[in-house]
């Protein structure tokens, strides 16, 4: 097991060091590389337009909700064609289609109208790129579309849809598998795609008045949360948001070290972490939890630092940086709040030209820059500051966007429904 740790250890530092020196890592995940959606490209643009400082635009064949990811001269994104389930790759120079593979012949699933087939994002690794189709499969294909592995979990079934994609860590590679009746937390090898561990979520007992948007009935039950890999300076943890309550797992072994109560039952967002904390946020008015990591067992009475019994509305997730939160709700309010109290610094709405002003982006950090999108194609560049500032509102004009941004060597990659853009 100690051989194990150091050998999981020493890929992830040696991966996050190179990233650093290098200046422009690949955005290898949903919210980067680490999960935090925070990026050290310090040369993003600030400004842009459908027609200024737009590298190339790619028509798309459906609409869809997943955020790309980029790794060197490639783009890659997950995408529903008819009954297909793809993985499309694109070239970085120019948004050409150099391949698409997936599964084929798939049957429909049930799903929100807002939430597309494939909404949930690929995971890079080591020349990999790992993509989960709900029923269809947890799939692993090499950089030039070739099949490594497929996964056969079992039926996914929810009436709002999956969304959640792989983590790829070490040499592991995680899944959400939820929500639904069968939920759990997964662990594969990356390299074959067998099952190192698995935890089940188990059925979910709704204990607590529900103070979300659905407390006047009983209402969805379920979490579209990522996992998060972190570390606390004396081990690595894996948590989960999960209904009620965040989790943290043993990420070599499954076993549950901690949880923390408080969540509503209701979860979109992934966890944050920062600066010693996590903020775990629930769903459709639901609560805010913040925890230090680290505990044993139950730590609602020994390490949940403070709890909001009823937040905003967070599907997007937010950024921890300098004692600060800052995260857009889904009725396109900007937040700030106090890191270490909850305390709201200020609440503005954000408008811009695009038409619809609600988001179900997640923000990205880019030096002081907070970059997130709207669902009417435009995004506002925030400064990441207790002092309120728009830094500019850039619109293409290009109607509904739930996708997060990406962003890798000086470019950013904005996926709407009817197009993929690459701004430079």
């Amino acid at each position: 097991m100690i051989s194990m740790f150091r050998v999981f250890r020493d890929s992830v530092g040696l991966a996050m060091l190179s990233a650093s020196v290098a200046g422009a890592a690949p955005w290898s995940g949903w919210r980067g590389a680490d999960g935090t959606g925070i990026s050290v490209e310090t040369n993003l643009p600030l400004k842009w337009s459908a027609s200024e400082h737009v590298k190339w635009k790619t028509a798309l064949p459906e609409p869809g909700n997943s955020t790309p990811v980029v790794s060197g001269d490639r783009v890659f994104i997950t995408q529903a064609v008819g009954d297909e389930r793809l993985v499309i790759c694109y070239a970085v120079k120019d948004g050409k289609e150099l391949w698409r593979n997936g599964a084929k012949g798939v049957a429909k699933e049930p799903s929100h109208p807002t939430n597309p087939y494939c909404s949930a994002s690929p995971a890079l690794d080591d020349g990999h790129v790992y993509a989960w189709f709900g029923s269809a499969g947890l799939y692993c294909f090499d950089f030039e579309g070739k099949l490594v592995w497929r996964v056969d979990l079992g039926e996914h079934r929810h009436e709002w849809g999956y969304s959640t994609g792989p983590v790829v860590v070490g040499g592991l590679c995680y899944l959400n598998f939820g929500p639904g009746p069968r939920s759990f937390l997964l662990a594969v090898d990356k390299g074959t795609g067998k099952e190192v561990w698995r935890q089940d979520l188990g059925k979910v007992e709704v204990t607590m008045p529900r103070q979300d948007g659905f407390g006047a009935k009983e209402g969805v039950v379920g979490s579209w949360s990522v996992p998060l890999l972190i570390d606390t300076g004396d081990r690595r943890e894996l948590i989960m948001s999960w209904p009620e309550q965040v989790r943290s797992y043993d990420p070599l072994t499954g076993k549950v070290l901690w949880h923390c109560g408080g969540l509503n039952p209701l979860v979109y967002s992934t966890t944050l972490f920062g600066e010693g904390l996590l903020v775990a946020m629930g769903g459709y008015g639901g609560s805010t939890v913040a925890v230090r990591p680290g505990g044993s067992g139950d730590v609602t009475g020994t390490h949940r630092v403070w709890h909001e019994p009823r937040d905003s509305g967070h599907i997007g997730s937010g950024i921890i940086r300098d004692g600060h939160i800052y995260v857009m709700n889904m009725n396109g309010i900007a937040q700030c709040y106090e890191l270490k109290t909850g305390k709201t610094v200020w609440k503005e709405r954000l408008k811009g030209p695009g038409g619809n002003s609600e988001s179900w982006s997640s923000m990205v950090l880019a030096g002081d820059r907070l970059y997130v999108p709207n669902q009417g194609s435009d995004t506002f560049v925030v400064r990441a500051s207790p002092k309120f500032e728009v830094m500019a509102v850039n619109s293409v004009g290009d109607g509904m966007t739930n996708a997060s941004l990406a962003v890798s060597d000086g470019r950013i990659y904005l996926r709407t429904h009817a197009h993929l853009w690459c701004i430079e």
